[in-house]
């Protein structure tokens, strides 16, 4: 890996830290539509209703290949970010490294407001390049997810859709080698 994250790697390494990758994505009723297998001359035609309403998703991945997420049907704002950090605390022992992008709902002031009031002391938060979302593995999770367990999905409303991520999630977890080999695509090692 490259020097832009290679010191706080290191670091991280060295005090006992655990890496966390740290990501969001929206997703909406639309499909995605992948290739699928019909008779010749007869495309599947999928039928949805056509909106602009969506799912928040915000996931974290850990380095032992733990994954963490949280789903909203509203834009994810500050106070969601606080909300999914306290979370990772709970649940994940010691020191935590979060990398992640260089998004404005991470730079909130919720979320500085809430590491003054002391979660710095065991969350230290390092921005990806702007330039290089694909060192973020949480991504790799989120193209599998959408492109393999949601591929040409349609439902009808938002909590059909919640209720498909949510099994998509579950089948993911029991799938360790899918996130693994989502950290390795990424450039980390194991």
């Amino acid at each position: 890996m490259g020097g832009a994250l290679a010191r706080p790697k290191k670091k991280a390494q060295a005090e006992g830290w655990t890496i966390v990758w740290v990501d969001e994505t929206g997703c909406y009723l639309l499909p995605a539509v992948v290739r699928t297998y019909a008779p010749r001359g007869q495309t599947p035609i999928l039928r949805v209703p056509w909106s602009r309403k969506h799912l928040s998703v915000i996931g974290a991945l850990t380095a032992t290949g733990r994954f963490f997420c949280h789903v909203r049907e509203a834009s994810l704002r500050g106070p969601d970010v606080v909300r999914f950090l306290r979370h990772l605390l709970r649940h994940v022992a010691g020191k935590l490294l979060v990398i992640w992008d260089g998004a404005t709902i991470h730079r909130n002031h919720t979320v500085q407001a809430f590491l003054a009031a002391g979660a710095a002391a065991r969350l230290h938060l390092e921005p990806l390049p702007g330039y290089a979302p694909d060192l973020n593995p949480a991504e790799g999770i989120w193209r599998y997810l959408k492109r393999v367990e949601l591929r040409n999905l349609c439902c009808p409303t938002l909590w059909d859709l919640k209720a498909e991520w949510r099994l998509a999630l579950a089948r993911l977890r029991h799938k360790p080698h899918i996130l693994r080999s989502c950290i390795r695509h990424a450039g980390y090692s194991l």
